[in-house]
């Protein structure tokens, strides 16, 4: 079942995509009970670099742009003949090494942050990016470590750490985080793939949305976090939220 924002509408369908169960949003995130499955260590680490990513830092304009393969042909493949918003035409990004591949604004370029694997940012606006995290763990598959909703939880609970950790050193960091939807997919040859939706309103990037995707390959993490600003004043659009929902649903395996 797709991903259901309740203010936006239902995303878009893709191809090849089959989701098998999502779960309810909640207004904040429960505490894990004790017989929660515990954390294998390099997990949480993997998942705590991964928060990295939402709290962008300004880069140098001129940051070179990352190689791409076959861009017109994903960009008519993937995007068809509707409409969409200046600067956010798609072009596939493959990382051989790593073994990931998703979809990519063409005009963001990569730029370089501790603890990301690759990070694409909007010139300009860094608060607006997409960021991908590898990371070794313990695991065969993403289904070992839980559900869709208790990873949400967890990345959550992550976000409400920052809140605390902030409110006494008098740090700039979150403000508020709240799941909007969880839920999974099929990716290549049958993986596993999990997809989160939820608000994150921080003192640095101000309110954003955040899509994030992962999977877990060869006893690797993978995470994939896409911010973008969702201020009242100009929320998030529709195009806009399509699009970005393409590059979602595009990271997969290779």
């Amino acid at each position: 079942m797709p991903l259901v924002c309740p203010r936006c509408g239902p995303p878009l369908p893709l191809a090849g995509h089959h989701r098998r169960r999502s779960h309810q949003a909640r207004a904040v995130a429960p505490k894990c009970e004790a017989s929660s499955p515990s954390l294998p260590p390099l997990t949480r680490r993997a998942v705590s670099t991964a928060s990295l990513l939402l709290a962008p830092v300004p880069f140098p304009a001129s940051s070179p742009q990352l190689p791409v393969a076959s861009a017109s042909e994903a960009a008519a493949e993937d995007q068809g003949e509707t409409g969409v918003p200046e600067g956010l035409e798609l072009e596939r990004y493959t990382d051989q090494e790593q073994g990931f591949t998703l979809l990519k604004p063409a005009s963001w370029p990569k730029v370089e942050k501790a603890g990301a694997t690759a990070l694409f940012q909007q010139e300009g606006k860094g608060s607006n990016n997409i960021g991908v995290v590898v990371n070794p763990v313990r695991l065969n598959s993403l289904t070992d470590f839980g559900t869709p909703q208790f990873v949400a939880d967890r990345l959550l609970q992550v976000e409400k750490k920052k809140l605390i950790e902030s409110f006494h050193s008098k740090q700039e960091s979150t403000k508020s985080a709240q799941v909007i939807s969880a839920g999974e997919r099929s990716g290549h040859s049958g993986l596993t793939v999990y997809e989160i939706e939820y608000t994150l309103d921080s003192t640095r990037g101000g309110m954003k949305r955040i899509f994030s995707a992962a999977f877990v390959a060869s006893r690797k993490l993978y995470l994939l976090n896409i911010a973008y600003s969702d201020a009242q004043e100009k929320p998030l659009d529709n195009q806009t939220r399509t699009v970005l929902e393409q590059v979602l649903h595009s990271f997969d395996s290779v």
